[in-house]
């Protein structure tokens, strides 16, 4: 499942990042030198192009946007929720990369996070997974279009961050357990594990056009 839990947020790594709530801040307490925090609605195109115009130049954008809408078998799942989650995280994937690509460096790179719903057999999750197939699928063609700016994502499975809080706590470890069973790795992942794909990512000069399943095998499992 996607990692994270900030709707509609863009993050712009390089010395200055857009996301919310209190590990923001408390990333931000911890490294004062280096991370400078900017909140903005990513599906406000006018607010996402002032504030790219005020960092000026950017060197690697990261977008993580995340949500937990549209999980439900098909014959439960709601059309509009669906729609909601598309306009949580799809267009404002596309509103954000607009806003930004002007201001992009030449050598710059494109950061994004889809999910193993996109790519493996999981009942239940036709609409999360068409969601996350659409940010996928970003990928490629934008690599051709904007090189020599690279494109990448990355495609995280089961993580242990807040995406879990609608499973009350004195399940979730349970669950994790059970998952974690199934997994070729025996173990959920930490969001450390996915941050260190998406640094390979943002920063590998040899990397563009490419989706990298960080998902503990999730996706031999399904």
């Amino acid at each position: 499942m996607p990692a994270g839990v900030g709707q509609r947020r863009e993050e712009i790594d390089e010395r200055h990042h857009i996301a919310h709530g209190d590990a923001l801040a408390a990333a931000a307490n911890a490294h004062p030198a280096l991370l400078h925090p900017h909140t903005v609605d990513a599906n406000d195109a006018q607010a996402v192009e002032k504030l790219a115009a005020e960092l000026g130049t950017v060197d690697r954008l990261i977008l993580r946007l995340s949500g937990n809408k549209g999980a439900a078998p098909l014959l439960e799942l709601d059309i509009e929720t669906l729609r909601t989650a598309f306009d949580e995280k799809f267009w404002p994937t596309l509103t954000a990369i607009k806003a930004v690509l002007p201001r992009l460096a030449e050598n710059g790179s494109i950061t994004l996070v889809g999910a193993i719903t996109a790519r493996a057999g999981m009942a239940g999750t036709a609409g999360i997974g068409a969601l996350n197939a659409a940010v996928e699928g970003l990928v490629s063609p934008l690599a051709a279009e904007l090189a020599p700016v690279r494109v990448n994502a990355v495609s995280p499975g089961y993580v242990d961050t807040r995406w879990w809080n609608m499973v009350p706590d004195a399940d979730r470890q349970g669950l994790f357990a059970q998952i974690a069973a199934g997994l070729p790795t025996k173990k959920i992942a930490t969001a450390d594990d996915v941050a260190q794909v998406i640094v390979l990512l943002a920063t590998n000069q040899n990397l563009t056009g490419t989706v990298i399943e960080s998902d503990g095998g999730a996706h031999l499992a399904a």
